[in-house]
């Protein structure tokens, strides 16, 4: 008589692990990973938006605010300002560079006989540190020794002829520098994730469409947008977020002037917290730019949830 099987137990478990078990065991360390170095620096963010914490007495203090940073940044002029600044930003930077992001890509994909330094140049910007970037435009639009000035001098421009207009210090002139710095900046990056995408487009859908007489317009229409509708929206995503979280290149451009004309909201925080030592108040701000782009990533995922 053979004796009766008792249940495998948790020791077994482990010796032997079902493929559940083993899928466990493997995200675990994962799982950790990302609740030290996210879950907790966001929950830790979330707890100081609740309380009146300022390093600028010396002491450290801490008082429980309840609501109260919360009414205080709806009724902030500034803050409403710098959102504004950061949201319009984010509309004309975000469409331009994928724009010049798609051209260049399709640039990189043409047939050249040597395509690396077609590819080096979109390396280039990417690789730039944000900050250096900032600094180049900078010196561009310079009212005294400016490029762009100096250009416009001896070229002539209209109501720009005299070679002296203040860009950077004139508000909304001071504003389009910044967006077209970005956008020279991002389209880079932009253009390496849709170039991965052309080419994985088979060359067969368009020598089928050529067969069927569509035309070059067309082909780009049904064919090329299509197929590359999930790099698209992988490049938005991510273009989207560090649009939303801009700071390097209004810093080091104009340091959020004239005035607060440029300031983002990214700018704020650092302000807030850095420059006054207020963290309450500034980790409220923090809150409000990621609930900004967790809604925006919502809104992609949706997107693509749909499209699956």
């Amino acid at each position: 008589m053979t004796p009766p099987t008792r249940p495998p137990g948790q020791l077994d478990r482990l010796r032997d692990p079902s493929e559940k078990t083993l899928a466990v065991l493997l995200l675990t360390p994962a799982f950790l990973l990302l609740a030290l170095i996210v879950a907790y620096p966001i929950a830790k963010l979330i707890w100081n938006s609740f309380h009146d914490l300022r390093l600028s007495g010396g002491t450290g203090s801490v008082k429980f605010m309840g609501w109260q940073n919360y009414v205080d940044v709806f009724n902030d002029k500034d803050f409403w300002n710098a959102a504004k600044n950061t949201l319009l930003i984010t509309l004309i930077t975000v469409p331009g560079a994928l724009v010049v992001g798609l051209g260049l890509a399709m640039l990189a994909n043409l047939p050249f006989k040597r395509r690396w330094p077609v590819r080096l140049a979109l390396l280039l910007p990417w690789a730039l540190p944000l900050s250096f970037a900032g600094l180049i435009f900078a010196w561009f639009f310079h009212t005294e020794y400016g490029v762009v000035n100096d250009v416009v001098r001896r070229f002539g421009g209209g109501a720009f002829s005299d070679g002296q207009t203040m860009w950077l210090l004139t508000p909304r002139y001071a504003f389009a520098a910044i967006c077209l710095t970005i956008v020279w900046k991002t389209s880079s990056f932009m253009a390496l994730i849709l170039l991965a995408g052309l080419q994985m487009i088979p060359h067969s859908l368009y020598e089928a469409a050529e067969i069927d007489g569509a035309s070059k317009w067309q082909q780009f229409c049904q064919v090329t947008i299509p197929m590359l509708m999930p790099s698209i929206i992988v490049a938005l995503i991510f273009r989207t977020i560090t649009a939303l979280q801009t700071f390097d290149i209004p810093y080091t451009m104009t340091k959020g002037g004239p005035g607060n004309a440029t300031e983002t909201l990214a700018m704020l925080i650092h302000k807030t917290t850095i420059d006054y030592l207020d963290v309450g108040y500034g980790s409220t701000l923090a809150v409000f730019m990621f609930l900004m782009s967790m809604c925006v990533t919502a809104v992609y995922l949706k997107r693509i949830g749909n499209e699956s």
